[in-house]
């Protein structure tokens, strides 16, 4: 250990010692070293066998696109201007309340053509809205 006798003129030693800290982060590291083989193991098991399951089509989210003349199409049909574009939102939200919109712009667009069809989609009553980018 590291004590010394204290005299009356000497102060306290106050000196941390790590040796005990450093054993037991080895230990924790020979632990996590032995059992992370483990881990990874998988157990085969024989699931049992159902019937297939069809995806539900009638909650996928409508697909709006402005093209590069900005043209609009709603689930690629041709929509002529944003007032009919509010009314075919609008029977579509009557039919599922919990519809989305992807909404796919070309990227010569100008913003505010996006932002008068973001208002026409908002004022129709629809708010999950999502933007549909491509990666590079």
């Amino acid at each position: 250990m590291a004590f010394k006798p204290q005299s009356d003129g000497e102060e306290a030693l106050s000196e941390i010692n790590v040796t005990p800290l450093v054993d037991v982060m080895l230990v924790l590291v020979i632990i996590l070293l032995v059992t992370a083989p483990l881990l990874t193991q998988s157990v085969n098991v024989n699931l049992p066998k159902t019937a297939e399951t069809v995806a539900n089509v009638t909650d996928q989210p409508l697909q709006l696109a402005i093209d590069a003349k900005a043209g609009l199409s709603l689930n690629k049909q041709p929509v002529t201007d944003l007032p009919a574009l509010e009314t075919l939102l609008q029977a579509e939200l009557k039919k599922n309340k919990e519809i989305g919109l992807h909404l796919y712009v070309d990227k010569i667009v100008i913003y505010e053509k996006v932002a008068q069809v973001i208002a026409a989609v908002q004022h129709a009553g629809i708010s999950k809205i999502a933007f549909v980018t491509v990666e590079q």
